[in-house]
């Protein structure tokens, strides 16, 4: 990180990163390859998996990418805040949801699984052409196993199980209110996150 703040600062020579992407250098061509690796192991009947969160997503290459590993029978959820541009009906494999609760978050996490090989990411950028080509925008990946697995149940697991705060998209495109349709309050993962944070890391309940 501390190379990449000597390059905006002296528009020296972009450094060679070994694990962090840049935008608008690698992070963009680099999140399209992974999508892609995904679609090639459901295409081969492997385990094939893609949980994002971000604000928006309205990227048409990465959208189409992704249209392109669910109709390969990737399993894939997006928790969208904001605008998501991703045609809505046109597979099954592909679910959108959008938490709208007490928080205005800004979190974007991207995990991974093609075959037998995971990866999970974090990233100040959203899936916008904007962030991936003409912003400073960096990603990097979550190595350490605790670490992963707390952002995995934090990030992504609760917000999947949120069914307070939660719209999902329906094929017509439209959204309907989870908790609505389940005719009951449900659960928020921001008050859970909250109840869980009072006792400490990893002593919550859990969020199904």
């Amino acid at each position: 990180m501390d190379r990449l703040f000597v390059h905006l600062a002296s528009h020296s020579r972009l450094p060679t990163m070994q694990r962090m992407l840049l935008a608008p250098f690698t992070l963009h061509r680099q999140m399209l390859a992974k999508i892609d690796a995904v679609g090639a192991a459901a295409r081969a009947g492997k385990s094939a998996r893609i949980v994002a969160k971000m604000n928006a997503l309205t990227d048409q290459p990465l959208i189409e990418a992704l249209m392109k590993a669910g109709d390969a029978g990737a399993r894939i959820d997006l928790v969208v805040r904001g605008a998501c541009a991703l045609p809505a009906g046109l597979t099954q494999h592909v679910r959108v949801r959008s938490i709208i609760g007490r928080f205005l978050e800004h979190s974007r996490v991207f995990y991974f699984r093609a075959g037998g090989k995971e990866e999970l990411w974090l990233s100040s950028a959203d899936w916008m052409n904007r962030n991936m080509l003409r912003r400073v925008e960096t990603a990097w990946p979550v190595t350490d196993p605790a670490l992963r697995q707390r952002v995995i149940d934090e990030c992504l697991l609760a917000y999947l199980h949120d069914s307070r705060d939660a719209w999902e998209q329906q094929p017509d495109g439209s959204y309907v209110e989870v908790r609505r349709a389940k005719g009951k309050p449900g659960k928020s993962a921001q008050q859970a996150l909250m109840a869980r944070y009072e006792v400490g890391p990893g002593k919550g309940a859990p969020w199904t």
